[in-house]
């Protein structure tokens, strides 16, 4: 089968750096853009950082590959107005344009949205920032921590023992480049549809929210604001959460409803639980959780949280033990989905595992099928 390339016939202008911007552009080469990566002399910060000290070296860091296969690098210094005319040139033959500057910046620099129109009327000019430029803190820079700050996410995080704790992994960056990258799909069949140039603003602080709306939406309505659940789930239900086996090993469980309730009392060897008047109906359950939960705390000691989880899956009842990522790709979920893609990257051909997009498209996973180039790589192809 032919693998799909959506975007086949769309040029993109990538001016961003990290992870948000550049997780963007990638879902965009992805999905068979040419996307043409303008870095400063010398290229971005994550070009030299990660894991891999050997890649970093090479300005070819984990950091970078993670979101920068299948572009071109172009090396231009913004700083001088014949690297601005370079970029507007290279905009002439574009349809969408992409930074990721604080605010403000990109105008001062000559890149803002009216120089970019006055190059291409129909460009889609994507602005991705912290906050949106608009409100009071509108002009503050940040990164996904400090996001997670703001959004609220690490108030509800944690116990009021440990206190906020943020979550362990930049979720808002990567969350913010695919909000960026579907919000730009929507521009290209506005334009499709109307002739015109588009618009659009994605803000970390906007994707947070969104992310956590349930929660926004409870305070928003009620103003109560909402409590640290540690490692309780969501739904708040009494026999759902986490707890631990005889290995000392965390399973977390979600029996929300009646079904998987009275399934889940079954697996642990007490099926009397469901009809005991503490815990008959959601209400009882709730009033009288203390008890049921002692007593789960308690069946769940007689096994090990891979015994259990392999119980329960065989009655249907949600569960996962708590794994190590290092756990997950070693039993194979995520290569069955082909959600990795093995690149050979640098001067070694050195093997990196980068991200596939995040879907099938006529079943196809779309993968990288180039890896990513040294800073200024394509200069002689696209400066004269």
């Amino acid at each position: 089968m032919t693998r799909p390339a959506p975007l086949q016939d769309i040029t993109v202008i990538d001016l961003t750096q990290v992870f948000a911007g550049p997780y963007c552009t990638y879902q965009l080469a992805l999905l068979g853009a040419k996307v043409i990566k303008i870095e400063p002399p010398g290229g971005e910060m994550t070009r030299y950082g990660g894991a891999h000290a050997d890649l970093a070296a090479q300005g070819l860091g984990l950091a970078y590959c993670t979101q920068n296969a299948d572009k071109e690098c172009v090396e231009i210094d913004l700083k001088q107005a014949a690297g601005v005319a370079n970029v507007l040139q290279l905009v002439r033959q574009a349809d969408i344009f992409v930074q990721n500057y604080r605010p403000g910046v990109a105008e001062r620099l000559g890149l803002g949205e009216a120089a970019v129109r006055s190059a291409n009327p129909g460009v889609i000019y994507c602005s991705i920032s912290a906050y949106g430029g608009e409100g009071p803190v509108g002009h503050r820079p940040a990164y996904d921590h400090v996001v997670q700050a703001m959004c609220g996410i690490m108030q509800t995080t944690g116990t009021d023992a440990t206190g906020p704790i943020k979550v362990g992994a930049p979720y808002v960056d990567y969350a913010t480049g695919l909000n960026a990258a579907f919000a730009v799909m929507a521009a290209l069949r506005e334009r499709d549809r109307t002739g015109a140039g588009q618009t659009v603003d994605v803000a970390m602080l906007d994707t947070a929210l969104n992310l956590m709306a349930n929660n926004v939406v409870t305070t928003a309505t009620t103003g109560n604001e909402v409590a640290k659940l540690g490692n309780e789930a969501a739904s708040r239900a009494p026999s759902s959460g986490c707890f631990a086996a005889k290995d000392g090993v965390l399973i977390m469980l979600a029996a929300n409803n009646e079904r998987q309730f009275s399934d889940l009392c079954a697996v642990l060897g007490h099926p009397e639980w469901s009809s005991d008047p503490r815990w008959s109906d959601p209400r009882q359950r709730v009033q009288h959780q203390d008890a049921l939960r002692a007593e789960i705390e308690a069946a769940l000691l007689l096994h090990t949280a891979m015994q259990w989880e392999a119980l329960l899956d065989a009655a249907g009842v949600p569960a996962s033990r708590v794994r190590s990522i290092g756990e997950l790709l070693a039993e194979g979920q995520p290569q069955a989905r082909q959600l990795l893609a093995e690149v050979a990257v640098g001067a070694d051909d050195t093997a990196v595992s980068l991200p596939s997009i995040g879907f099938r498209l006529n079943e196809n996973s779309l993968q990288p099928r180039c890896p990513p180039r040294k800073n200024g790589a394509d200069n002689d192809k696209y400066l004269m």
